[in-house]
């Protein structure tokens, strides 16, 4: 684990580095606060820190204060280190956002304890964010495929459609579509070589898509066999070029099972959002598209209307 000591006195500081090198830790050494704050902006800054309160250019209360005014998932655990003995000091220390204290001159059995304290801390919280973040990614990813499931891209595409309506610059121009898919004869697949090959024939169109697709483009799986692409900065006029070209790339894609090279397509309706559309009317419209495109015989794109 890596420590920031902040220490403006130059033998506590060799003294410090030293016992913490010795006890297997990567030290990372400034004699002041302003090169404390700078360190610990970085993305990869240290989780363990051992502050002196009195510092040149920025003191160590001030160093606390800005560091837990930023929006940090994992802050650092800071141990602030002080001569300071007044019960009042200490106290402020505390408030300001110190985790813990050592007085000076400290003991070295005394630190060695407190480290190992926020050690543990640091520990608990980097395993707490990281159940956290598996959670979240549960929450919102299709646990066979990997993508947003059905839910997520919903709500992406009512985030997507209220930007466009709202005319936001960050819509990517003024328009919006999106494409819904349905893999042809799907259930075919499925009796012939069994569920399992179905499960990678869904696999691989997702594939696929994210190689196709725009950076800010979104897709995610509605269910079954179907997926939902969310497509801004294309109106009624470009929308269909995007689309004939994953219509394309998955019918080109070899799909083995069993030996077998199958052969997959789908059919994908589109549907361009206008000024009245609201959410059901805009996945209505591409629905019905869809459906249109596979009782003309799939592997096509049919425009809603």
């Amino acid at each position: 684990m890596r420590i920031l000591i902040a220490e403006d006195d130059l033998t506590s500081r060799i003294m410090l580095s030293d016992m913490l090198g010795k006890w297997g830790y990567e030290v990372v050494s400034v004699n002041d606060g302003q090169a404390a704050w700078e360190v610990l902006q970085s993305p990869d800054s240290p989780r363990l820190v051992i502050l002196d309160w009195v510092m040149p250019v920025m003191d160590g209360l001030e160093v606390i204060q800005r560091v837990r005014a930023r929006n940090n998932e994992q802050p650092p655990y800071i141990i602030l280190l002080t001569s300071r003995d007044e019960k009042g000091d200490v106290l402020s220390g505390l408030e300001t956002g110190a985790n813990d204290y050592i007085k000076k001159p400290f003991d070295r059995d005394e630190l060695y304890a407190r480290i190992l304290v926020g050690r543990r801390t640091v520990d608990l919280q980097t395993n707490l964010f990281e159940t956290q973040q598996i959670l979240a990614h549960l929450a919102t990813h299709d646990p066979l495929t990997g993508i947003l499931n059905r839910r997520a891209i919903l709500d992406q595409l009512a985030k997507e459609l209220a930007r466009v309506q709202r005319g936001e610059p960050g819509s990517k121009g003024c328009g919006l579509s999106i494409g819904f898919f349905d893999i042809d004869q799907f259930k075919l697949i499925n009796d012939r070589y069994g569920h399992q090959a179905g499960d990678e024939v869904l696999k691989a169109i997702a594939g696929v898509l994210a190689k196709q697709l725009r950076a800010y483009d979104s897709f995610g799986r509605l269910g079954g066999d179907e997926f939902l692409v969310v497509a801004p900065g294309t109106g009624e006029e470009n929308c269909l070029h995007l689309f004939e070209r994953i219509l394309a790339a998955i019918a080109g894609c070899k799909i083995m099972i069993q030996a077998d090279t199958v052969p997959v397509t789908v059919s994908i309706g589109v549907a361009a959002a206008g000024p009245e559309y609201g959410l059901d009317k805009l996945l209505e419209s591409a629905d019905t598209a869809m459906y249109r495109a596979k009782h003309e015989g799939g592997n096509r794109v049919m425009l809603g209307t």
